[in-house]
């Protein structure tokens, strides 16, 4: 049976830079530069309807577990706007107003290849940043997804963490119990999700300290990690 280790992706094994975990703050300014690019000289009411409508579907205000696609996430927070102009069309210039640059950290592909030699299965489960489509979170982080046996999103599995659907998801992939599963994350919906499916779980801490949600395991690098896992072989 294959042992795998399950990882979250943002501030896990990468980060926006710059970015905070909510990027309600951002939405203004991003519906002003789709509003520029295709000059359509909206209302400022018209702009701010449409950042009250994804705030309201974002889940660091409002938390949620099922998941909704971006495309029908920007329908209804621009149906008002009565253009033609193709949701796909609106969501790239959206997010690219966002100028987001991707950073592996820099411990994350040596563990990750060393558990690889080591005979582990590495999966990655992550809650997507509200309303970006998963074909754009994957175009920035190409070296990463290289360095999985499998990927997994909350528009993969339709539901967000603390639903224990992605791990169910991943389980049943490599053919081993939830039980087996190993699952590492930076954030308390990590432990929660890992305590919702029933299994072990790492807490990543790479800022210091040793906060209390119960996890199996408290680390501070990747490393730390790998060392320990390997040394349990």
């Amino acid at each position: 049976m294959d042992r795998v280790i399950v990882f979250d992706l943002g501030g896990t094994l990468m980060e926006y830079r710059g970015m905070p975990h909510s990027w309600i703050a951002y939405y203004e300014a991003c519906f002003r530069a789709v509003d520029a690019q295709y000059g359509l000289r909206l209302p400022p009411s018209y702009i701010q309807r449409s950042v009250e409508i994804l705030r309201e579907y974002n889940p660091r205000y409002k938390p949620r577990e099922i998941e909704y696609a971006a495309p029908f996430l920007f329908a209804e927070a621009t149906r008002h706007w009565d253009t033609e102009i193709p949701i796909d069309d609106i969501i790239r210039v959206f997010f690219r107003g966002m100028e987001l640059t991707a950073r592996i950290y820099p411990d994350t592909i040596p563990a990750l290849s060393q558990l690889r030699q080591a005979g582990f299965r590495i999966a990655a489960l992550t809650n997507l940043p509200s309303a970006m489509p998963d074909s754009l979170f994957r175009a920035d982080i190409p070296q990463l997804l290289d360095a999985l046996d499998l990927y997994v999103s909350s528009e993969t599995c339709g539901y967000r963490k603390p639903h224990p659907a992605g791990l169910l998801y991943i389980a049943e992939h490599f053919g081993a119990s939830i039980s087996s599963l190993l699952f590492a994350g930076d954030e308390k919906l990590d432990i929660e999700t890992s305590k919702r499916a029933g299994c072990a779980s790492v807490l990543v801490c790479r800022s210091g300290g040793a906060p209390d949600f119960g996890q199996g395991q408290t680390v501070r690098t990747l490393c730390e990690l790998t060392v320990s896992l390997i040394c349990q072989t």
